[in-house]
């Protein structure tokens, strides 16, 4: 039986690991390793204490294997593999988060916008440490990830450590998640396009989005507001074509695998969907991968002004290798690096202009007096002494997005200097 569970075990290892990963078939130290797993697979099926089923333990064992080498490395069963195909594509079921793993419990990389989660209150950076009510501690990211899936509809309690907080719960309700992965609006003068996601459906958006803000705001729009805070990242294809679409010439990015003819470069062609109109570019912690492609391309190439806060700092590119009859395996094959040669794995885009979010919301004070409040005061040219609003109310705006609004204060400062200079 330990013969023939070794021959098992060898053979599974050979269907997910590439030929260039095992130095010779008739390797001695290879063949040990691989009969102490036999041997250590057969006496676990045949005396833990709950029975246990062979695929179970060999899928555990794989994502043991593969999650030991970095937290993006995982096995995808063939139900994982399908929903990570359709989540793609831009539509799937769940919570609406993107996660990781971190000394033992789910880190929240990023809600994604107008999701359960998203309306839950759930905040990158958050450690979800329960699962209602069962710890995380022990399970691997695809096993949480796998219990946080379930029927829509249905309710899951997650615990939630945030730091600054006691610990807390929150009850997110399972839906579909439809992912419209670029949105767009017009702030005054300014087109602001929102990314949440790279997905197929991105660059596309990002073409209609701009297209739109053209038709409404004609030659009178001054600026771009690029908001990429909270997006986890996604296919690298989308966040080289998002940057080709404001970049002109250079490259965009390069990734390097193990062997020295892995080296990739991508490079940007001719066209700017914002005419070479200033831009800002906004992250935060929850900006990750794609986003940090986007990010680093630009401020390599000072095509826009980066504000807001450190990235995620994810300088990683993982291939999903489908195995026939099974699922697939994403792996860990290259670092990407920005066109200065920078790689930001763990260190992150740092922006140009740091600032930090925060509410702001115009004070509620009364009017005060004023110059045409006092007697006999002089009129001015046709204003008369009793036209002013005496009443002492104050409008309160709503609150605003404070990171926003200094882009945009940005923005309509370098369109007034140039309005200046032009003239």
């Amino acid at each position: 039986m330990r013969k023939l569970i070794s021959a098992v075990a060898f053979s599974a290892m050979l269907a997910i690991t590439p030929a260039t990963a095992i130095a010779a078939d008739t390797d001695e130290e290879t063949f040990r390793q691989l009969e102490l797993f036999g041997d250590i697979f057969e006496r676990v099926r045949s005396q833990y204490v709950d029975e246990t089923g062979d695929r179970d333990l060999i899928e555990a064992a794989i994502n043991g294997m593969l999650q030991s080498l970095d937290p993006h490395s995982s096995y995808l069963n063939e139900d994982n593999f399908r929903d990570m195909q359709v989540q793609t594509r831009g539509e799937f079921g769940g919570l609406g988060i993107e996660v990781t793993m971190e000394q033992g419990l789910v880190r929240v990389v990023s809600p994604i916008d107008d999701t359960p989660a998203a309306r839950a209150g759930i905040e990158a950076g958050d450690f979800i440490t329960h699962l209602d009510g069962d710890t995380v501690l022990g399970l691997t990211l695809a096993e949480a990830v796998d219990k946080m899936r379930g029927r829509i509809g249905s309710d899951i309690k997650l615990t939630i450590r945030r730091e600054g907080h006691e610990p807390f719960n929150v009850s997110v309700t399972r839906d579909v998640v439809r992912i419209k992965s670029v949105r767009s609006r017009t702030e005054g003068k300014v087109g602001y396009v929102r990314i949440t996601t790279f997905n197929e459906q991105t660059t596309s958006g990002l073409e209609a989005a701009m297209a739109d803000l053209k038709r409404e705001l004609g030659d009178e729009m001054i600026g771009v507001v690029l908001d990429l805070r909270r997006n986890p990242g996604g296919l690298l294809n989308e966040a080289v074509s998002v940057s080709d679409a404001f970049l002109d010439r250079g490259e965009i990015v390069s990734t390097r695998g193990r062997a020295a003819g892995d080296t990739k470069r991508f490079n940007a062609t001719e066209g700017d969907l914002a005419n070479g109109l200033p831009m800002v570019v906004l992250i935060n912690g929850g900006s990750a991968s794609a986003s940090e492609i986007v990010a680093g391309a630009f401020q390599d190439h000072s095509r826009a002004v980066i504000m807001g806060t450190e990235s995620f700092g994810k300088g990683s590119v993982q291939t999903v290798m489908p195995i026939p009859g099974h699922g697939a395996m994403r792996l860990t094959t290259a670092a990407y690096f920005t066109p200065s040669g920078r790689s930001i794995q763990r260190t992150g885009i740092v922006p140009d202009i740091a600032v930090e979010q925060a509410r702001i919301e115009t004070a509620d004070t009364s009017r005060g007096v004023r110059e045409s409040d006092l007697r006999n005061a002089r009129d001015n040219e046709g204003v008369s002494s009793e036209g002013g609003n005496a009443s002492g109310d104050a409008e309160t705006a709503a609150p605003q997005d404070y990171q926003l609004a200094r882009a945009l204060d940005l923005l309509q400062g370098i369109a007034t200097y140039n309005v200046r200079v032009t003239n």
